[in-house]
């Protein structure tokens, strides 16, 4: 064999010659669908994890930057708009590995909505073409959602409580004496506005423009939290979803 030549062709040319024969029985078949399903099944485990890890990430790196940022006054409060940036980056990987989870979990929602529970329970005659999306998808995969998409649903479901704590953290942090360095400590619990405004101030950036920064992120993660289209989502078919 040539040394360019590929071991394993992938032209639709080559010869079927010593390929695995397709099943020839009932009981051959229903022994792949149940291997198949297995395969799936661990496929789509596999990227739950990957999703878990990475919300767990999120969540450790909060509570870590959280304890950093307010256990003690000489604390800068950027160490919170850090935090955001971090949960930001983990968000959009999160939302990489959403993208090719929920393929997996198609083809196993597939299975188990058409196949299996007519199985158990026949409710009408099994539809021929059932399958034909499955075939779809392995014959040439692509993406059921889009990045945002993705990104919007992550967003929804655990991220935003992550955004919203670190937003109260933040604003006790520039508005309260206690959390700020003791020259600047008073015995009020609060300070006035234009104290708060000076707080906010990174580096030469002016604490107005800061905070008005902080707000037009919010409202972005707000917007996308509540745009978020979850009608083709498996809510559509059920409460119990990943």
């Amino acid at each position: 064999m040539p040394a360019d030549t590929p071991p394993f062709p992938l032209s639709t040319e080559t010869k079927r010659t010593g390929s695995p024969a397709l099943p020839a029985t009932p009981m051959e078949t229903i022994n792949t669908m149940v291997h198949y399903y297995r395969g799936e099944l661990g496929r789509m485990a596999g990227w739950r994890d990957r999703i878990d890890r990475t919300s767990n990430w999120a969540i450790t790196v909060v509570a870590a930057l959280l304890s950093v940022s307010l256990s003690t006054p000489t604390s800068h409060h950027g160490v919170l708009l850090f935090a955001m940036l971090l949960v930001s980056l983990l968000l959009m990987i999160e939302a990489r590995r959403y993208r090719f989870f929920d393929v997996y979990r198609a083809r196993v929602r597939q299975l188990e909505r058409f196949y299996f529970a007519e199985i158990l329970n026949p409710r009408a005659a099994l539809d021929l073409d059932w399958a034909a999306p499955i075939a779809k998808s392995l014959r040439k995969p692509e993406f059921l959602i889009s990045y945002r998409d993705a990104a919007c649903r992550r967003l929804r479901r655990n991220y935003c409580w992550l955004y919203l704590i670190l937003l109260l953290a933040w604003a006790l942090k520039i508005s309260s004496s206690m959390m700020q360095r003791p020259a600047t400590a008073g015995k009020d619990m609060t300070l006035a506005f234009e104290h708060v405004v000076a707080n906010a101030a990174l580096g030469p950036v002016p604490g107005g423009v800061v905070i008005a920064l902080v707000l037009l992120f919010y409202v972005a993660i707000l917007y996308f939290s509540l745009k978020v289209d979850m009608s083709d989502s498996e809510l559509a078919h059920g409460s119990v979803h990943v």
